[in-house]
Parts: structure tokens; C-alpha cells; sequence
């Protein structure tokens, strides 16, 4: 019997992978091909589905047919087989194979096995693998006992490749063909290890009156394969799943800006079930461990809108000495995804916000997130703090007016920094002491009910000066 060495290192078991030398015995009647189209559905959940469809060559009767280029995070309760050309083909069973061989699988499986170690400096050890878990532990040939340090070892050698071990994760099926030839095969399954979300840049022009977008699909494949030339489609939404899946690896963060280059075929988009569905058209290859991004949006000259607001849910409010609440105004971009906006459904993701200087560069000005957003919606970002407006919420009064009811008294001062620049501020206050309320009291009088227990004042704050919102609130059961 002629038995070949297999050389290893230790560290990354990189010779076994790469020597090209290793071949694992196969049934004469095992079938395999190259997909000769793939179809990739990727979810924003960590999940994707693969559709393939592979030619093979099958004998009349029992067949086993093996694909090996298959993701090392499939779910292989998953898979479905069905020959597109043999209505009649049943398969009698499916395997999912991923010993996968590796410099530490290979000690495990040659344990009371001969082994050949070579040490850095040179040394050779021979004898029987007693352990490999964390020294090598050889019995040399005269009864003694070599403990090598895993750190000293060059390479080591076995006769040969174990039993049950393979070189990439397979998927095996026995197959009974209802007649032989040439036979295309559809394969589908879903894997993990695959996401995408959306980045987008946002410059917003220097009077803030309009902005520009453009958003990016950012494309994380961690699932142990490559598609090549697949056509892909990604689905938008919140998809149920019986078990959670690992959270994605961090995106790759988009940093170049938006500008009005050449652009590419519009990315399709329409609504699939109750989701969002973003096609790509044309064919798209997508390497193992590699991070793409596609664009799908540019939206020139949008109406914009740069708004002030105090909120005294979201605000970051601190005592001051007044015996007061006070906090900075937070500084917002909104728009809207209409016609006579961005004219596109928005998928959730980060928007980067930059705006140019008086030379013209650009700065980056802030960031925010955004959930999936339908087409015909406003959009508001959070830029950030402004630096020279200041606001200061106190509690004036409160009173028991019954078992269930209570009355209470706010007064809200805002203050504007800036020289030259009135200030229009929006202040939201929020009613959720009881479902029933009243404003027996506002100062100003005109206010705007947003939602069933949020109000809002819009105040404009004259440069330099301060300007002043009160009410007084009933509840009631």
C-alpha cells in the first residue's frame, strides 16, 4: 500500500487546505456540478436563500450525488432537491457533511496512531500520539514520553488522511433516478452568516432648504461561500424566526459623499408580502468574508427643512440653579419620502449628515438611524445639540384634585444665544399621567396635539433674547 505523508501546520493547518493533493473517496455512481445559475435572497435578519440549479449525470436507480461548495452556515433542515427533467426522481436521503479537516481534527482523530513531529529547531520526534489537545504527547519507540510545547512545532506528518474527515462542508443525497442522463437539479436552502442594511449620506445644502441623498446597500457575507453572478434580490422587513440567529458582524462604514457621478441601473424596488423587496439588475458575485456595497438611491434637490426642538422625553435634561430642568435644543433635518421628495421607500440603516462650509468643503455635521420607512412619509434625523440655544423646564404646581385626578403646572423658558438669528423652536411636551387630559391653561394659547398624548408649541425666540411656554394640565380617569 502506498501511504503518502500529509504535512501540516500546526497553527493554521494551511498546507492541508491549500495542497490540493487531498481527495476523498467517492462511489463510482456520486455525481457533481457546478451551479449553472444561483439566485440569492438576503434578509436583513442574518439569513439568506439560495436557489440554484446544477446539471448532473445520473444512472437509471440509486445515485449518490454530493455538492461540496455549499456554506459552512447552512441550516440543512432546509434544503429541498427536485430534478427539473425527472418528475419521478425520489430521494431516499439527505446528508450534511462538515467534519471539516484541520491540523487540530487531524490530531484528535490520530490518537494511538504513529506520528512524525519536526520542532523548530530542527528536532525530529517519532513514536505513538498519546494527546493533542494542548501538547503533542508522543511515546517514542523504546517505552519513553516526549511532551512538545505546541508552539515549538514546525510541522508533523501522518500516514494518511483519517476516515470521515473532508476538505469543505457537503451536502450528500441518495437519489433513485427514473431514467440516466444529463439532469438539471434544483437545490434551495437558507443559510446564516449573511445580511445587509442600508447606509445613506445626506448633504444638506448651507440655507438648509434642500439636501441630497444617496443610499448604499451594504452587503456582509460571513457564511462560509462565495455566489458568483447570482442575481440578487433583498428583502426589507422584520421576517419572524423560531430561533434567534447571531447578531451580524459590524458594517463597513461608507465614508465617501454623495455626488452627481454617472449613475448605475436603479436598484428595482416593489412590495413582496408584507415586505420590501429590492432587486439588483444585473448579476452580482459575492466572495466569502467580503463586505460589497451597491447603491440603489440618489435624490437630488429634496425639500428640507432644518427645525429646532426641546422634548422632554428625548432631551438631556440636568438641574440648574434656578431649581429648574435644562438642556440644549436638539438640532433636526426632516423630510419626506413623497413625490415631492425622496420619491422612494427608505429601508432602516444609518444616515451620515454632512454640510459645506463657506469654501464649499464639506462637514461631517451628524448621524442618525432611521427605521424602514414607506414612500409618502416625513423623515426626521437628529443631528445633534445646537451650541447657543439652552432651554429650562419646572414644575410650577401640582395638586390632587380626587382619587384619580390631578392638576399640574409647567413653565418651559427658552433662551436664544445666537446675534443676528430669530430662532423658530419646537416644544414637545408629552401627557401620560392618565389616558384623559385637559389644557386648561397655555401660554401661548395656540398649540398642536401630534398624537393621542404629545402636544407641541412652536415658539420663535428672538436673537439674543428668551421666550417663555406655560400650561396647566387636568387629568383625570
Amino acid at each position: 500500500m502506498n501511504r503518502k505523508p500529509i504535512f501540516a501546520l500546526i497553527a493554521l493547518g494551511a498546507l492541508i487546505l491549500a495542497g490540493g493533493a487531498l481527495m476523498i473517496a467517492q462511489p463510482a455512481t456520486q455525481a457533481q456540478a457546478q451551479p449553472a445559475s444561483v439566485d440569492l435572497t438576503v434578509y436583513n435578519s442574518n439569513i439568506g436563500l439560495v436557489k440554484e440549479i446544477r446539471q448532473f449525470e445520473l444512472e437509471t436507480g440509486v445515485n449518490q450525488v454530493a455538492v461540496t461548495d455549499v456554506p459552512a452556515q447552512i441550516i440543512p433542515e432546509s434544503v429541498h432537491f427536485r430534478s427539473l427533467d425527472d418528475p419521478d426522481a425520489v430521494v431516499l436521503e439527505q446528508n450534511y457533511e462538515y467534519d471539516i479537516v484541520g491540523s487540530q481534527k487531524l490530531l484528535e482523530k490520530y490518537v494511538d496512531q504513529p506520528i512524525v513531529v519536526i520542532t523548530q529547531d530542527g528536532g525530529k520526534h517519532e513514536g505513538t500520539l498519546l494527546s493533542g489537545a494542548t501538547d503533542i504527547i508522543i511515546q517514542t519507540e523504546d517505552g519513553g514520553v516526549d511532551v512538545i510545547n505546541a508552539d515549538q512545532v514546525r510541522q508533523f506528518s501522518f500516514p494518511a488522511l483519517p476516515e470521515g474527515l473532508i476538505t469543505k462542508p457537503t451536502l450528500k443525497w441518495l437519489v433513485d433516478a427514473g431514467k440516466a442522463g444529463k439532469q438539471d437539479v434544483e437545490i434551495a436552502y437558507l443559510t446564516n452568516g449573511i445580511t445587509w442594511e442600508s447606509n445613506y449620506v445626506l448633504v444638506l445644502a448651507q440655507d438648509n432648504s434642500k439636501l441630497d441623498l444617496s443610499g448604499w446597500i451594504t452587503l456582509d457575507n460571513r457564511s462560509g461561500a462565495a455566489y458568483k453572478d447570482a442575481r440578487l434580490k433583498l428583502v426589507a422587513g422584520e421576517i419572524n424566526r423560531v430561533q434567534p440567529t447571531p447578531m451580524p458582524q459590524p458594517m463597513y462604514e461608507m465614508r465617501a459623499m454623495a455626488a452627481k457621478a454617472p449613475e448605475a441601473p436603479p436598484v428595482e424596488q416593489r412590495e413582496f408580502a408584507e415586505y420590501h423587496l429590492y432587486e439588483i439588475p444585473r448579476p452580482v458575485t459575492i466572495k466569502d468574508n467580503q463586505t460589497k456595497q451597491i447603491q440603489f438611491l440618489n435624490a437630488y434637490d429634496v425639500p428640507a427643512e432644518k427645525i429646532f426642538v426641546l422634548d422632554n422625553w428625548k432631551s438631556q435634561f440636568r438641574p440648574a440653579d434656578s431649581g429648574a430642568m435644562k438642556a440644549n435644543i436638539s438640532v433636526k433635518v426632516r423630510f419626506n419620502t413623497g413625490e415631492e421628495g425622496v420619491n422612494a421607500q427608505l429601508p432602516a440603516g444609518v444616515v451620515r449628515l454632512y454640510q459645506p462650509d463657506e469654501d464649499g468643503s464639506p462637514l461631517f455635521i451628524g448621524e442618525d438611524r432611521i427605521d424602514h420607512t414607506p414612500k409618502g412619509e416625513d423623515v426626521t434625523l437628529t443631528v445633534g445639540e445646537a451650541f447657543d440655544l439652552v432651554g429650562e423646564r419646572k414644575q410650577t404646581g401640582t395638586k390632587r384634585l380626587g382619587d384619580d385626578a390631578w392638576r399640574e403646572s409647567y413653565e418651559i423658558t427658552l433662551r436664544n444665544h445666537k446675534e443676528n438669528q430669530d430662532v423658530a423652536i419646537h416644544v414637545v411636551e408629552h401627557l401620560n399621567r392618565r389616558a384623559n387630559w385637559e389644557i386648561t391653561q397655555a401660554s401661548p394659547e395656540h398649540f398642536t396635539q401630534l398624537n393621542s398624548n404629545t402636544i407641541e408649541w412652536v415658539v420663535t425666540v428672538p436673537a439674543g433674547g428668551e421666550a417663555t411656554v406655560s400650561y396647566t394640565v387636568e387629568y383625570s380617569r
